[in-house]
C-alpha cells in the first residue's frame, strides 16, 4: 500500500467521523427523572429545563428537586455519549476528547 492511498484513506475516515459528529451536535437528547425534565444537544450543551408546574413545593422538596435534576442531567449526557459511541465506534476512541 503507498503512502498517497494510506493518506486518502485516512482523509475519507476524518471526514466521515466529522460528518457523523456534526449529525450528533445537531441532536437533542432529553434526560428524565420524576419532576424534571432537561434537554441537550450532542455539544453537551444545556437547551432546556422543565420542571413539573403541577406539584406543589415546600422548603424540604427543594432538597429532592436538585436530586431529580441531577438524575435528568445524568440521564441525558448518558444519551449523548451512548450515541457518540454508536455512530462513532471505536475509531473516535483516540479522538474522544475532540467532541
Amino acid at each position: 500500500m503507498n503512502m498517497q492511498s494510506l493518506m486518502a484513506q485516512a482523509q475519507k475516515m476524518q471526514k466521515d467521523l466529522m460528518k457523523k459528529k456534526e449529525e450528533i451536535n445537531n441532536q437533542t437528547f432529553v434526560g428524565k427523572s420524576e419532576l424534571v425534565e432537561v434537554v441537550f444537544n450532542g455539544k453537551k450543551e444545556l437547551v432546556s429545563i422543565k420542571i413539573d408546574k403541577e406539584q406543589k413545593y415546600e422548603a424540604d422538596d427543594l432538597e429532592i428537586l436538585e436530586d431529580m435534576i441531577s438524575i435528568a442531567i445524568k440521564d441525558a449526557l448518558a444519551k449523548v455519549d451512548k450515541e457518540v459511541n454508536e455512530k462513532m465506534g471505536a475509531a473516535a476512541g483516540p479522538l474522544n476528547g475532540l467532541f
